[in-house]
């Protein structure tokens, strides 16, 4: 009995590290209209975790928020978005230094494409060894790319000294990045670099700057959720009556 109990821990161990094996490496998902989100995975602290990026078809080109987290998914993200859409990605915004964020800036850089990040989000990444962008956002900047426009805000520190959000006004969207948590998550994640006294005075900024966005695309985890603003908030704020004492 003891050997079948054994025999069958080993099955479902096998089968399970194959489901993880024969998982996707790069999941694009429609959010609506010319707007979708991509995914990879990369291991944190011996977990598979998602990271989430947006981009965005327009008559001009393709403009993308964030780069792949798995670094071996640079490349094909692009043929991806080629393949379905017949058009090239043309600019690569990228929200905060982490590498999650600027990981493929140096290979869309080498590949022409315009990548872009604010002046402190260079001065974090050339201090910390991490991936640069070719163009620097002095301030906050509405972008025109073919038929869309699109602005870049910063709002304070919290996740990391330089996170941005993007804010799509027409569609009501907000891709928040590393900013905004998931509603399932239940801790705000890697605080490394976060300011805890300021996080919950930044969700605040972008909650009262952008009201009732229709969609607001998480940096990790589920982005389905509007509710992921004041999920964050709160967790900030009880990060911020913690750190007070």
């Amino acid at each position: 009995m003891r050997q079948i109990t054994v025999l069958f821990i080993l099955l479902i161990t096998r089968l399970f590290s194959q489901a993880q094996s024969n998982g996707k490496a790069l999941e694009i998902t429609h959010l609506t209209g010319d707007f979708y989100i991509y995914t990879t995975y990369n291991d944190y602290r011996g977990s598979k975790v998602s990271a989430n990026g947006t981009y965005l078809v327009t008559d001009d080109g393709v403009a993308m928020f964030d780069t792949p987290w798995d670094t071996t998914q640079f490349q094909p993200l692009l043929d991806s978005i080629q393949q379905r859409h017949n058009k090239p990605v043309v600019m690569c915004i990228a929200t905060h230094f982490h590498e999650d964020r600027t990981g493929g800036l140096e290979y869309y850089n080498r590949q022409g494409i315009k990548t872009f990040t604010t002046v402190l989000t260079d001065e974090l990444s050339q201090k910390n060894n991490h991936k640069r962008a070719k163009f620097l956002i002095v301030n906050d900047t509405v972008f025109s790319l073919g038929n869309y426009k699109f602005e870049t805000f910063y709002p304070g520190q919290g996740h990391s000294p330089d996170n941005i959000v993007i804010w799509f006004e027409d569609q009501r969207i907000l891709h928040g990045a590393c900013l905004i948590k998931s509603i399932y998550d239940k801790t705000l994640g890697y605080l490394g670099d976060a300011n805890k006294t300021d996080y919950a005075a930044t969700i605040r900024k972008v909650m009262a700057k952008y009201i009732n966005p229709s969609y607001v695309i998480t940096g990790h985890g589920d982005w389905t959720h509007v509710r992921a603003l004041k999920h964050t908030l709160a967790m900030a704020e009880k990060l911020h009556r913690k750190s007070s004492r």
